[in-house]
Formats: C-alpha cells, sequence, structure tokens
C-alpha cells in the first residue's frame, strides 16, 4: 500500500477543506462582534477586530478560488475600513444594519460553499461578476456612467471615452444616476459636481448613494469651477481625481485606467531548489497560498533546463545539497548573461553569520534561517520578485507608452509563430503607422506628438484581448500580433481601431485636431520566416500610405 505524502494539489485542497469547515465557527465569531457594537456603537477595538475578520475572509477566500466569498468580504472590508475612519454616518443604527447586511451576504455565501461537492467551485453571482466584452476584443469592457446637465459636454466625452473601449451610460441629474447604480453597479461614476439643485449637488448625491448602498463606486468629479471649496468637495465625497472643464479625453482615460484596473498582474514564478523534497513542497505550499505559481526541483543539475521552460521571477534554493552547494549552484546562474539579474534567496538551516555572509557575496539578494516564519517567507519572496519584475518591464517595454520595445516584439512574434506552426492556427501581424506625424510635431510640438502616440497605444491596448501583442516599432510606428485570428478578421478588427482613433480629439495650443493611420496586414499563411511575415506587412502597409493614408490594406 502506497504511503508517498499528499502532492501540492491534495494539501491545498485539504487546507481549502479546513478553512471552508471552519467558517460557521468565524461568522459566529463576527456576529458576536457585531454584538458587542449594539452595546458599545463605535467601539474602536471591537471595529478593528471586525475589520481584520472581513480582511481575512477575503483574502483566504480568494486564494482557495471562492471569488463570491472574496468579493463579498473585500466589500465588507471596504466598508468597515469606512467606519474606522471616522467617514461613517450619523446615526449608529444604519451602519449596524448596513454590516448585519454583509455578515448575512458572507452567510449565504458560506451555506452554498459548504453545499456544493467538495471539488466544485462557487457559481457566479450577476451581482459580484464583472462584464465581459461579448465579442473577446475589449480587454476589459468597463461600465462607465457620466452625469451632467450639460448635453454638449455629455456626449463630447461619452463618445471619446467609448473610442478607447470603455462601455458608457450618460444621465443628466443625479436622481437618475443614483437609481442606476442601485440597479447596477458601474466599474466608476464620472460626474459634473453642479447642478441646478445646487453648487454640490454632485458630491451629495455620490455621499448619500455610499452610505444606503454601503459601498463607494469610484467616482472622478469635473466642473467649470477650479476653486478651492469645490475641490474640497470632491475630496470629502471621495473623489478620486478632479478635472477642470473642458475635459480632455486622454487624461480621463489614464485617470480610470489607475481606479478601474480589474486585471490581476501575473503571479510570480518562484523556482525552489532543495534536495529534500518535503520541505521543498511544504515551502512551495506556503508560497502557493499567497497566490504565488512555483516549481520544485530536487536535482541541481537539471537547472539549465528548469531556468529556461519555467521562466523564474526568482529562485529560492538551500544552502547545502549533496553533489552541489548552494553557493555552487548561484554562481553558475550568475555567469548565464540572461541570469545575471535573477533574485536568488537562499533558505537554510544555516545559522552562523558568517557563512551567510559568505553565502551572500556571491550576489544573492537574502538569506532566510530555517524554520521560517509563512509570512516572512511570503514578504521576502514577494518583494524581491517584484523589483525583478519592475527591471524586467524596464527592459522589454517603451517608457513612453508602456508596450513592448521593437526587440521584445521581435521575439514574440517568432515565438508565437512557431505555436502556429505546431498548433495549425492562423496569425495575423500588422503594422500601423500614424499618418503625417512629422507635420504633428512641427505644428504642435514634440509634446503633443507624444500625446498622439500615447493616444494610439491606449486605444490599441484597451481594445485588443489579453493574448494579442502590442508593440512601439519605433517613432510613430506600432506593430500587432494577431493570434488565432484569421485574415479577414484581423482586417475588420484593425479597421475599427482606425475609426475609433480617427474620432479622438487632441488639445493643443493651436486649437483641436484629430489623427489617423494607415496599417499594413499580413497573415502567416505563405511565410515559413519571420522576415517574409515581416516583410509582407511592411510592403502592404507602403501600399496603404501611398494609395491615400487613412486604410488598411490586406497583403495579397
Amino acid at each position: 500500500m502506497s504511503t508517498s505524502k499528499p502532492s501540492v494539489q491534495e494539501r491545498i485542497a485539504k487546507l481549502r477543506a479546513t478553512f471552508i469547515d471552519q467558517l460557521p465557527e468565524r461568522i459566529a465569531q463576527a456576529r458576536e462582534l457585531l454584538n458587542r457594537l449594539q452595546e458599545q456603537p463605535g467601539d474602536p477595538s471591537v471595529l478593528e477586530e471586525m475589520h481584520r475578520f472581513f480582511h481575512g475572509i477575503k483574502g483566504t477566500g480568494r486564494s482557495f478560488g471562492l471569488r463570491e466569498l472574496g468579493v463579498a468580504a473585500a466589500q465588507a472590508e471596504h466598508w468597515t475600513t469606512s467606519l474606522m475612519e471616522a467617514t461613517r454616518p450619523n446615526d449608529p443604527d444604519e451602519w449596524l444594519q448596513q454590516l448585519e447586511k454583509y455578515l448575512d451576504l458572507i452567510t449565504l455565501m458560506i451555506d452554498k460553499v459548504r453545499a456544493a461537492p467538495p471539488d466544485a467551485q462557487p457559481e457566479s453571482s450577476p451581482l459580484l461578476t464583472e462584464s465581459n466584452d461579448a465579442d473577446g476584443l475589449n480587454r476589459r469592457g468597463r461600465l462607465v456612467y457620466i452625469c451632467d446637465d450639460d448635453m454638449l459636454t455629455l456626449e463630447q466625452l461619452s463618445s471619446q471615452l467609448r473610442c478607447f473601449g470603455f462601455k458608457t451610460l450618460t444621465f443628466v441629474n443625479p436622481h437618475t444616476l443614483q437609481a442606476a447604480v442601485r440597479d447596477r453597479r458601474p466599474d466608476a461614476v464620472l460626474m459634473d459636481i453642479m447642478f441646478p439643485q445646487g453648487h454640490e449637488a454632485g458630491p451629495d448625491a455620490m455621499t448619500a448613494l455610499r452610505l444606503e448602498i454601503g459601498f463607494s463606486v469610484p467616482t472622478i468629479y469635473f466642473s467649470a469651477r477650479a476653486d478651492f471649496s469645490a475641490r474640497l468637495a470632491a475630496v470629502r465625497a471621495g473623489g478620486e481625481a478632479y478635472f477642470h472643464k473642458p475635459v480632455r479625453a486622454l487624461e480621463m482615460v489614464a485617470a480610470l485606467d489607475a481606479i478601474t484596473a480589474h486585471q490581476l498582474p501575473d503571479p510570480f514564478r518562484i523556482l525552489v531548489i532543495d534536495d529534500e523534497p518535503a520541505v521543498a513542497e511544504y515551502h512551495a505550499l506556503i508560497l502557493e497560498g499567497s497566490g504565488m505559481v512555483t516549481r520544485i526541483l530536487s536535482e541541481p543539475s537539471r537547472i539549465l533546463e528548469e531556468l529556461q521552460e519555467f521562466r523564474s521571477d526568482l529562485v529560492l534554493m538551500d544552502m547545502y545539497m549533496p553533489n552541489c552547494l548552494g553557493q555552487d549552484l548561484a554562481r553558475l546562474i550568475r555567469q548565464m548573461p540572461d541570469y545575471v539579474g535573477l533574485p536568488i534567496v537562499f533558505l537554510s538551516g544555516e545559522t552562523d553569520r558568517k557563512k551567510q555572509d559568505s553565502a551572500m557575496r556571491i550576489g544573492a539578494e537574502g538569506f532566510l534561517t530555517k524554520p521560517v516564519n509563512p509570512d516572512d517567507l511570503i514578504s521576502a519572496v514577494a518583494v524581491r520578485a517584484e523589483r525583478m519584475r519592475a527591471l524586467r518591464s524596464l527592459m522589454i517595454r517603451d517608457s513612453l507608452t508602456g508596450l513592448f520595445n521593437h526587440t521584445t516584439t521581435t521575439q514574440m512574434l517568432e515565438n508565437a509563430m512557431a505555436t502556429a506552426q505546431r498548433s495549425g492556427t492562423p496569425l495575423c501581424f500588422a503594422m500601423i503607422d500614424i499618418d503625417r506625424f512629422k507635420s504633428v510635431n512641427d505644428t504642435y510640438g514634440h509634446p503633443v506628438g507624444d500625446q498622439v502616440i500615447l493616444a494610439l497605444s491606449r486605444v490599441l491596448h484597451q481594445r485588443l484581448r489579453g493574448s494579442d501583442v502590442v508593440g512601439r516599432y519605433g517613432g510613430e510606428e506600432f506593430a500587432i500580433i494577431l493570434q488565432d485570428v484569421a485574415l479577414e478578421r484581423a482586417s475588420r478588427l484593425i479597421n475599427e481601431l482606425r475609426l475609433d482613433f480617427s474620432r479622438v480629439q487632441f488639445h493643443a495650443t493651436k486649437g483641436r485636431f484629430s489623427c489617423t493611420f494607415s496599417a499594413g496586414i499580413a497573415g502567416m499563411a505563405g511565410h515559413a520566416s519571420l522576415e517574409s511575415l515581416r516583410e509582407a506587412a511592411d510592403r502592404a502597409l507602403y501600399l496603404a500610405k501611398n494609395n491615400g493614408r487613412n486604410r488598411v490594406v490586406v497583403d495579397g
């Protein structure tokens, strides 16, 4: 009979089951906290305990894939934070009732989780899920409500945001906006502060709505006023940003990106090296519990293959292993140009400081002593992996737009072609060039030219799928890799982007203006090499330019 230790997945499943089994007891403790708050409203120590409860349920629930439970707890945590910061309503009964509603919601989620089969995931709730674009081409499809009694401002701002891929609904008074938010929560609200009802009707409406529904909707205020009292009213109402009319669409898009980005960053990838599989598995389990992805290596001789295949953000290794000391393995890694900057953290039972310092001299970023506190392990790894991500991003991305640079885009095209050849799926490569860009720089100045480049990068980034690759190829030229997309569909998509970009309005001292782009597209069929595909797209782009610009041409 096998006596092998359970796998990482089995151990995670066991931890998940234990967490679910403990939920009724934890909710009972939370209700006891609520009873104490009813006896002593506003007790900071009890509020802090309640906040820790919601925070713990949120983090652990999300870690174990219980998304609905995590979202509900996150909303409750946010509400409790506002109470702790003394922004709660004056009436204690009101916010106590709201806390009770959150506990009821979480209890409902817990009952649903406990009633489900052990392997089942909770079903999504329409009230808690984010909207997705039906066509799958819009990266986020974020819903934005815009409220202003000036119809011209409403239409202009709404049409500009739609060019960048946002879904918009417009309202002419705060009351209809409030009703809409109650019915369907948007990703953000854009709102004037001045309405006929009063100078601060906008902020007053959002404050009242937050107290009523128990959570805040990210809100950006704008106004013809730029005085201190107007800005202060917006801040007190929880405004994330403030714009003076006329609002520039590109600046608004940047602010919306900052407050509505739902996409979570890719999890850190950690290579754990230890000749004791059980120890390596234990540390991997801790890191995976915090959302990281791990790969365990018990045989150091396979380090070269693992580094190339796994693409680690950090290496966590033991100092003492048979046939290979940790210092020697670290030196080996450092001698390879591709991994000179790869963070290395030693995790060992060695307590001698001189030996630890000696190990660090080869370029390791940290030394942790076994047994390590799980929180310390997670923190040490996350901080260093995050720094590696930042440095790597500087190396592969364009500094102005944040898109992939020329070198990285070329490498990704090569990889995408290899994948398409293996899988037999279509692939298209598009090259885009802003029309008469030199004239823009000469007429309006290079800073305005940079804004045009940035606007096009945002249109492409917002509208394309997460699986597509967008790069700045140089100057005013961009490149797009469309994976698993046929040539006809690619042509239609790029043409839609062309039309959207042509509608974006730019502001300069010499007045408003708009720009267009030309594009050439080539499909991989008939092109065996990267150079052949790239030349075909470039040839199509040349034809688009030569035939009058502001058009899309498909090669062949």
